[in-house]
C-alpha cells in the first residue's frame, strides 16, 4: 500500500539456500533452497503457471494511484513507479511455487563456501544492457558501492550482513559476509541485487545519488519509451531481450507496450476503469468488489472479475503509532487507542462482510503467534521476563471484538481506564494529560484517501472520548517526505515480509532502524527483546527455530501494541477487460500483480 511495498515487490520474496554438499566450496549450483531440494530441477523449461507459448504483442494500459517524480530506484529521495523493476534483472528470482527457493536470472550459478562466509556468483555470458554492452561483475560492484553511499535505508537493510563485494573477473562476483554460518544474507543479496550499468551512470554528467526523470538504461524485458512526468510512463518490450528464453522468463512479459497512467484520486481511478481507460486492476475495496461492478462494460462481458486464492504469507496492514512522540510512548495509551477501533462494525457496515481480521504481524503464514506460547517460544522469551509484558507468556493475543452493532461501551470503558492509568483524564470534554495539560491529538496521515471511509468512523470514535482526532490527506510527495522523516502521528502500512522472514525484520522492527530516516520502522520500535529475537530468527539453521523466533517476536510486538491491526484478504481480487487472457493455473503462493499491479504472465487475446 505504501512506498515500502513497491520496493519490496521488486526484490522477489521467494528465495533461500540448498543444504548439504551443494554448498561445498567451488561447486556451482543453478538454484538455492533453504529447506530440502528445489522443486524445479536443472533443465526445466518453464514454470507451470505460465503459458510458454503465450503470444507476444499488443498493448496494455494499467493504472497507479498517486504520482512519481523520479526514475532512480536506488536512492531514498523521490517517488518511483511501482513498475520500474520491469527494466531490470536481479541475480536470482523466485518460482511462485515454493516459499524458500530461488533460481538463477542474471546469475547462471552460485557457489557457497563451506563456512557460508562467502559466495561466488557467475553471471551469464550473454546478459546484456539494452545498448548491447555486456552486464559485468564490475556493474554489480558499482551498484553495491552506490547503495552503500546513497541507497535507501530499506534496501540497505537487506544487505547489512555483506562486508565486501568484489569482481573476480568480468563474470564472477564474490561477496564476503561479516560473519560465517549464515546462508540467508547470501540469498538476500541474490534477490535484492539488480545491477546498474556503470558505463551509463558514469557518463554524460549523470549522478546516481540524485533523482532523475531521464529513463535509465536497463537489462530487463522492458525499456522506458516515454515519460510524462507525474502523469504516465510507457514501457516497450525489448524484442531482443537477452533473457527471453530463460526458463525463469519463458511465458512472462508478453505485452509489446505497457502504459501506466497515474491518478491522484482513487475514486477517479475507478471511474476511469469503468469508462475503459485501462485494462487491468487489482481491487482492494470490498464495497467496490461487492457492489461496484454493475456498469455496462461488465454487464455486456467486456469486463470480468476473478478471485484468485493465494497461500502467500501476507504483510500486516495496520495503523502504526509513532512512539517517537511522547504521547504514544506508554503502551497503555496505545492499547486504549486500539480498543476504540471497532473492526466488527466496520467489517459489517463498510467492508461488506469481507476480509479476515489481522491478529499477527505475519498473517496467512506459519510464522505468526497462535494460541499461547509453545515450549520453544517460552525458552526464547524466558530471558526477558520482567522486561516485557507478562501477558506475552500467558495469553493468546486477540484484538477487541464487538457484536458489530456500534455499541462498544465495554471497550470504551476499558480504554478510559487505561488512559487514566497512563495519566490522561477527560477535562472539559478533552482527554488531557494530568501532568502537562496537553490535550491528546491524533492525526491520521494518508497519501491517497483510499481508506477515508474506514478512518473517518475511527476518528469519530476517538473524538467521542475527548481525543482531538483528524484525518489529513496529502499528495504523494508530501506523504513520502513526512513518513521518511517520521513526521506523523499514525499512518496505515502493510509490511510485507519474505519467507522465511529475513533481514527485513531489522528494517521493520529493529532498534537500529528506529533512528534512520527513511527506514520502515515507522512505529519507532526500540525493544531489546525484539532485537534479540530477530537475530535468533536470522541465525536459525532450521525452519522450526525460525518459526519459534518469529512467533515469539510477534508476541512481544503485539502485547506492546505498536499497531492497531486491520485485516487481510487471502484472495486476490482482479478485474480486467476480457480482451486479455491468462494461464489456467495460478502459482500456489506468489501472484506477480499483488504488489506491482503488473500481470506478468497475461497476454492480449483480442486486439
Amino acid at each position: 500500500m505504501r512506498r515500502v511495498f513497491a520496493v519490496a515487490a521488486t526484490l522477489f520474496a521467494l528465495a533461500a539456500p540448498i543444504p548439504g554438499p551443494a554448498w561445498a566450496d567451488g561447486v556451482a549450483v543453478p538454484a538455492l533452497k533453504q529447506f530440502g531440494e528445489p522443486q524445479f530441477k536443472p533443465g526445466f523449461t518453464h514454470f507451470p503457471h505460465v503459458n510458454p507459448d503465450a503470444p507476444k504483442g499488443g498493448a496494455v494500459t494499467l493504472a497507479e494511484p498517486g504520482s512519481f517524480d523520479s526514475l532512480n530506484g536506488l536512492v531514498l529521495r523521490g517517488v518511483k513507479p511501482r513498475t520500474l523493476g520491469l527494466i531490470s534483472d536481479s541475480l536470482m528470482v523466485g518460482s511462485g511455487w515454493e516459499l524458500d527457493a530461488a533460481y538463477g536470472a542474471l546469475a547462471e550459478s552460485v557457489a557457497v563456501a563451506d563456512d557460508r562466509g562467502s559466495a561466488v556468483f557467475t553471471l551469464r555470458a550473454d546478459a546484456r544492457w539494452h545498448d548491447g554492452v555486456a552486464v559485468t561483475a564490475q556493474d554489480v560492484v558499482f551498484t553495491w558501492d552506490m547503495i552503500q553511499a546513497h541507497g535507501a535505508p530499506f534496501i540497505k537493510s537487506f544487505l547489512d550482513h555483506i562486508a565486501k563485494v568484489e569482481a573476480l573477473d568480468d563474470h564472477r562476483v564474490k561477496i564476503t559476509l561479516t560473519g560465517t554460518g549464515e546462508i540467508k544474507p547470501i540469498i538476500d543479496f541474490a534477490v535484492t541485487m539488480s545491477p546498474q550499468p556503470k558505463h551509463w551512470w558514469t557518463s554524460n554528467g549523470r549522478d546516481i545519488s540524485k533523482t532523475t526523470l531521464e529513463p535509465p538504461l536497463g537489462s530487463g524485458p522492458y525499456r522506458i519509451k516515454t515519460v510524462d512526468a507525474g502523469r504516465s510512463i510507457t514501457y516497450e518490450r525489448v524484442a531482443d531481450y537477452w533473457g527471453k528464453d530463460l526458463p525463469v522468463r519463458r511465458g512472462f512479459y508478453n505485452f509489446d507496450s505497457v502504459k501506466i497512467d497515474f491518478y491522484r484520486d482513487d475514486d477517479v481511478m475507478f471511474e476511469a476503469f469503468k469508462a475503459g481507460g485501462y485494462d487491468f486492476r487489482g481491487e482492494y475495496r470490498a464495497q467496490r468488489w461487492t457492489t461496484g461492478y454493475d456498469f455496462p462494460a461488465f454487464k455486456d462481458g467486456r469486463v470480468a472479475k476473478i478471485a484468485v486464492p493465494s497461500e502467500l504469507p501476507l504483510g500486516a496492514q495496520a495503523f502504526r503509532l509513532n512512539t517517537r512522540r511522547a504521547k504514544f510512548a506508554d503502551p497503555r495509551v496505545r492499547e486504549a487507542i486500539g480498543l476504540l477501533f471497532d473492526f466488527d462494525w466496520i467489517r459489517k457496515n463498510i467492508l461488506y462482510g469481507q476480509y479476515e481480521r489481522t491478529v499477527s504481524n505475519f498473517p496467512n503464514s506459519d510464522f505468526g503467534a497462535k494460541g499461547t506460547p509453545s515450549p520453544a517460544e517460552l525458552a526464547l522469551l524466558g530471558p526477558f521476563r520482567g522486561k516485557i509484558p507478562e501477558r506475552v507468556f500467558t495469553q493468546a493475543y486477540e484484538p477487541a471484538k464487538t457484536d458489530g452493532s456500534g455499541n462498544n461501551r465495554a471497550q470504551t470503558r476499558e480504554a478510559t481506564r487505561l488512559f487514566k492509568e497512563a495519566g490522561w483524564e477527560t477535562r472539559n470534554g478533552k482527554l488531557t494529560n494530568v501532568k502537562t495539560g496537553e490535550v491528546m491529538t491524533i492525526e491520521f496521515l494518508d497519501g491517497t484517501g483510499s481508506l477515508s471511509r474506514v478512518i473517518q468512523p475511527y476518528v469519530e470514535a476517538l473524538r467521542r472520548i475527548g481525543i482531538d482526532a483528524s484525518l489529513r490527506i496529502v499528495d504523494t510527495a508530501q506523504y513520502q517526505a513526512r513518513t521518511d522523516e517520521f513526521d506523523f502521528d499514525t499512518i496505515v502500512t502493510n509490511m510485507n515480509f519474505f519467507t522465511p522472514p529475513g533481514s527485513e525484520l531489522r528494517g521493520y522492527f529493529g532498534s537500529a532502524a528506529a533512528t534512520v530516516q527513511g527506514s520502515a520502522n515507522y512505529a519507532g520500535i526500540r525493544e531489546p527483546a525484539a532485537d534479540a529475537l530477530i537475530e535468533t530468527a536470522l541465525a536459525a539453521k532450521d525452519l522450526e527455530t525460525v518459526q519459534a523466533a518469529t512467533r515469539a517476536l510477534d508476541r512481544v510486538l503485539l502485547w506492546n501494541f505498536y499497531m492497531v491491526p486491520h485485516w487481510y484478504n487471502p484472495e486476490n481480487w482482479i478485474a480486467y477487460k476480457t480482451r486479455l487472457a491468462f494461464p489456467a493455473t495460478p502459482p500456489k503462493y506468489d501472484q506477480d500483480y499483488r504488489n506491482t499491479n503488473f500481470p506478468a504472465t497475461w497476454w492480449v487475446a483480442q486486439p
